[in-house]
């Protein structure tokens, strides 16, 4: 992997995106005081601000931003300089409104939001590598200019654009892809309603036809949506090298769950730094395992390297249906979650709270109140904490012999056409898993299906209802190297054309499992399977029956009496288990079954309310305990703790809401990045 500069920041960083614009500058040395007090080292400056430097085409206003620069720069405050590509002047749109994306019923939107733009669109390009050239021209060898920040979400309102711009990249796109229409006609299945295609030219980007589209169609134009993205980062980061700029660049993943707008792991060799923004959910009531799922997934990514959360809130945001505050010292304790999991800093939208604006009530470092406030003196506190944690920064993440398969075009995929389960949040099976898994000290990886798979013991794979060949293949050579794999239901269904598997589901991983699915069974609303030792399964399962695998559950009752539910194999030296529906009641037991069979043994003392993460360097490790409960806890620990500076001799006090982070005396030292 070759990355043209390295992210090796000498401490943790922190700080957030700063719009001096929006204040007077008697407010800017105010801010760099506060700044100052509680520890900033780095502010992202200039995510919003294209339409006050480039007042009019090509007539620039660069004084103002020349002194809050000098201004940082004179109290050592770094800068992340961001391209200000996310919101595009309103002279642009004015001038030129065939940029603004057009949505799938063909209607333009219009000008007044943000990220509004067809990254396909040629008009568009010029301006956007313009404004990249002027910037890395001006700043580009500024030595307080540490980091540059290409756009900002990119996606995260022009996912997808379906004008005619965008149909003209989409056919060059699957040009490259498909070489010959008639592979497209292949891979699309379109002998189905006899939708063949003479030519590239017959293709247009899918707008809404009312019916039910090809799913095949509609997933090659999220692939397609997510390489323009990408192609939109590369014009921008290429200007800026272009222009002089030898410092990092990155922009800001939004890794979600529920499936991210952006195919990430094909933008990581792309990227000096892996770099997300992250928002708890004011509704979930375990919303700190969101996170842990998510920074995990970050960290799987690219394990050889630290990461950056770039974004996260100190407090309530703006855009949930009822906007919560955070708890007393939730913000802190979220972000050394962060950092546990492997990222290098703690920032935050933003610094200070607008008083105007689409986002005047989110919250930010400094809120409205002003520094005399709770959630202003938990940043001081925070800041205070960071420095105490420098000697880990550069540290990654501790390898886990277990890992979550984790993948957003197998999302897409699934989401793309009609299916035989629709209200089935497909995404939580992963998260189910990675709770049980972390709750058990196994700590799980999220990685994507690309990753390396060797080493390790335990492989899951929950609901990866599109599989290809290549990690099928992956996955089979090192179960029989050793390893146990769980396949859950809808997994292997398609291949990566969305076309089934045909011959039985779980198609693709049939033949190693040992089993045949005749046919899904969706379930009815309220409806549950009951299983041979009291388990229940809900929302999905399936006709199955076996070929050479061991029935380890069957189903008690209903039209599924006495067929197998959960089957196991063993395949050369290690073993394949089947799970053929969703349990709920009963999953624990189910985890702690296949985890015992798998001989893993717990590596962290984690519980339900207690997080144990540990970094690892070639000099020390660090193990990260986090009491999300409300009781106080003793935790096995054997160390000191860089926060408190209490020693512990194989067991450790943590208060309920507390964090601590121990340098083990018994090191456990990286050999191999995670």
């Amino acid at each position: 992997m070759s990355h043209h500069s390295r992210f090796s920041p000498r401490s943790l960083l922190f700080g957030g995106d700063y719009s001096p614009e929006q204040w007077p500058e008697s407010v800017w040395r105010e801010d760099v005081a506060l700044m100052r007090e509680a520890g900033v080292n780095i502010v992202t400056l200039g995510v919003f601000s294209w339409g006050l430097l480039e007042v009019d085409d090509d007539r620039w206003d660069w004084d103002w931003f020349d002194r809050i620069i000098d201004l940082l720069s004179n109290e050592g405050i770094s800068i992340d300089l961001a391209t200000p590509t996310a919101s595009p002047p309103i002279w642009l749109h004015r001038e030129h409104p065939e940029i603004l994306p057009v949505d799938r019923r063909g209607i333009r939107y219009h000008q007044g939001g943000r990220l509004q733009w067809c990254p396909s669109h040629p008009v568009w390009q010029r301006y956007a590598r313009r404004i990249a050239e002027r910037l890395g021209e001006r700043y580009g060898a500024h030595p307080s200019v540490t980091m540059w920040h290409v756009s900002n979400e990119l996606g995260g309102g022009n996912r997808r654009c379906y004008c005619a711009a965008s149909t003209s990249a989409f056919r060059v796109w699957l040009e490259n892809r498909y070489e010959h229409i008639d592979a497209v006609n292949s891979a699309w299945g379109t002998a189905f309603w006899g939708h063949r295609y003479r030519r590239f030219d017959d293709v247009t980007a899918p707008l809404d036809s009312e019916s039910a589209q090809n799913p095949s169609l509609l997933l090659d134009f999220d692939r397609f949506s997510s390489d323009a993205l990408l192609g939109q980062f590369r014009l921008e980061r290429d200007a800026l090298r272009d222009a002089g700029v030898t410092t990092p660049i990155t922009t800001n993943l939004m890794v979600s769950p529920s499936g991210s707008v952006a195919d990430y792991a094909s933008w990581i060799d792309d990227l000096d730094v892996v770099a997300i923004d992250h928002y708890t959910i004011a509704e979930d009531p375990r919303r700190e395992r969101e996170l842990a799922f998510v920074a995990s997934r970050t960290r799987g990514l690219d394990p050889s390297r630290p990461w950056l959360v770039m974004e996260h809130s100190t407090s309530a945001v703006n855009w949930q249906r009822r906007n919560a505050p955070k708890s007393p010292g939730e913000m802190i304790r979220n972000s050394l979650q962060h950092i546990a999991h492997g990222s290098d800093g703690a920032l935050f939208f933003q610094w200070r709270a607008s008083a105007s604006g689409a986002e005047q009530f989110h919250s930010a470092m400094v809120p409205h109140a002003g520094s005399d406030s709770r959630q202003w003196r938990e940043v001081v506190e925070l800041g205070r904490r960071l420095a105490q944690l420098d000697e880990l920064t550069g540290s990654l993440g501790e390898r886990s012999e277990v890992a979550i398969l984790v993948d957003d075009v197998s999302l897409w995929a699934w989401h793309a056409g009609q299916k035989p389960l629709h209200d089935h949040p497909i995404h939580e099976d992963a998260r189910q898993w990675f709770d049980v898994l972390s709750a058990r000290g196994f700590g799980p990886d999220v990685v994507p299906p690309t990753s390396d798979l060797t080493g390790r013991s335990l492989i899951v794979v929950p609901s990866l209802y599109l599989v290809t060949d290549a990690t099928v293949a992956a996955i089979e050579a090192v179960v029989r190297s050793g390893s146990t794999v769980v396949i859950g239901p809808l997994s292997g269904i398609v291949d990566a054309d969305s076309r089934i598997r045909v011959g039985g589901y779980p198609g693709a991983f049939r033949d190693m499992l040992g089993v045949v699915g005749e046919e899904l069974v969706p379930l009815l609303d309220g409806e549950q399977l009951l299983l041979s030792s009291g388990a229940q399964m809900a929302d999905i399962s399936a006709r199955l029956r076996t070929t050479a695998a061991d029935v380890v559950e069957v189903h008690r009752g209903g039209d599924l009496d006495g067929l197998p539910a959960i089957t196991r194999r063993a395949v050369g030296a290690g073993a394949a288990w089947h799970i053929s529906g969703l349990v709920g009641a009963g999953f624990d037991d189910l985890v702690d079954r296949i985890t015992g069979d798998a001989g893993l043994v717990r590596r962290l003392p984690s519980s339900d309310d207690i997080e144990a993460v540990r970094r690892v360097s070639a000099d020390g490790s660090w193990l990260f305990l986090i009491n999300h409960g409300t009781t106080d806890a003793v935790v096995p620990a054997d160390g000191t703790d860089l926060i408190s500076g209490e020693s512990a001799d194989g067991r450790f006090a943590l208060p309920a809401g507390d964090v601590a982070v121990i340098r083990e005396r018994v090191e456990k030292r990286a050999t191999r990045p995670v």
